[in-house]
């Protein structure tokens, strides 16, 4: 992959066109006093000098040359070697209906459930960059968006694409918890982790949360999970019969005791987050919790290609140098 190391040098290059305007499309006249009228004539038809528009264009391009020269053009090998944490993640979504409720808010505007729970989501996974992080969403059943993956900027592309009704509604915490683990068996890292955030019960999926539980215990993957939503009730957004959005308030049901047993089973923590910042804290403990200490080593192999733009910048500006003292020398 070829890349400037000091891309801001190229802004230079901007100067190149407007030295050329200013120079205009009129040359110096030859400083030559003609003895015939006739041959002044015809220098008179095309009064541009040859030899200045060469001279010029050769200092122009010189001129090019060494600016590339100086924004160090470089070709990247495009290995590196990191030793990373040893720890994977998957990381499982609520995305049901529920999700909708507004009650959580995000620089003092109220948002719904997933909008907050995207935010958190995303600065957690920017504070874990050594760490391989996979997503899965669930409803009514569960589908994998990343595999785990140190790519932060796709995880954070497909992350943001995820919404409410991609899958069928309801709550399968079972087969959420088995998706994740299925993920995580065929890792081969340390320490796997899951975090698994819902806001409702368990009422979906062919796997109790329990059986599924038993099985992540079994495989060493920790579970943490965490229940989102306010205590009591929570403004859900309906419209009417034309069309009109409102909110109407309905009962806050999460399954605490499942979700808990879930936790306990496999040596993670339950959490219950009633706002954003509940839900930060929740993420930022979760993050001092699974940090390991390690030393990192990274490489990246580069080419220098300066030296095939400044070398020949400079002998093509020595050149015309010579030229404009010799051949191309202006008479007073």
């Amino acid at each position: 992959m070829y890349f400037f190391a000091h891309s801001y040098f190229l802004w230079l290059l901007l100067l190149i066109p407007l030295l050329a305007w200013l120079r205009g499309r009129r040359g110096k006249a030859a400083a030559i006093t003609f003895p015939s009228i006739s041959l002044a004539r015809k220098v008179g038809a095309r009064p541009k000098s040859r030899a200045g528009v060469v001279l010029f264009s050769m200092m122009l391009l010189a001129l090019g040359l060494l600016i590339l020269g100086m924004a160090r053009p470089q070709l990247g090998k495009g290995h590196a070697e990191v030793e990373a944490s040893g720890i994977d993640i998957m990381l499982a979504i609520d995305v049901s209906s529920s999700m909708k409720a507004m009650d959580f808010r995000v620089d003092e505007k109220r948002v719904d459930r997933l909008v907050a729970v995207k935010r958190t989501v995303k600065e957690f996974i920017g504070g874990r960059p050594n760490d391989r992080i996979g997503l899965i969403v669930f409803a009514g059943s569960s589908y994998m968006v990343s595999p785990l993956t140190y790519d932060q900027d796709y995880l954070k592309t497909r992350l943001d694409s995820i919404e409410v009704g991609q899958v069928e509604d309801g709550t399968a915490i079972g087969s959420a918890v088995t998706s994740l683990t299925s993920h995580l068996t065929k890792s081969d890292a340390k320490s796997r982790i899951g975090i698994l955030l819902t806001d409702g019960n368990n009422n979906s999926g062919k796997v109790s949360p329990m059986t599924a539980a038993e099985a992540a215990e079994t495989l060493g993957i920790k579970v943490y999970t965490i229940g989102a939503g306010t205590r009591g009730k929570a403004p859900y957004p309906v419209r009417d019969v034309f069309g009109r959005e409102g909110f109407q308030m309905m009962e806050v049901d999460i399954d605490e005791e499942s979700l808990t047993e879930v936790a306990r089973m496999t040596g993670g923590r339950y959490y219950r987050a009633t706002d954003t910042r509940s839900l930060e804290k929740i993420y930022e403990e979760i993050d001092t919790l699974e940090k390991v200490q390690r030393t990192m080593h990274k490489y990246q192999e580069v080419d220098e290609l300066f030296m095939y733009f400044m070398i020949p910048g400079l002998v093509v500006l020595l050149v015309s140098v010579v030229l404009g003292h010799t051949i191309y020398r202006e008479l007073p």
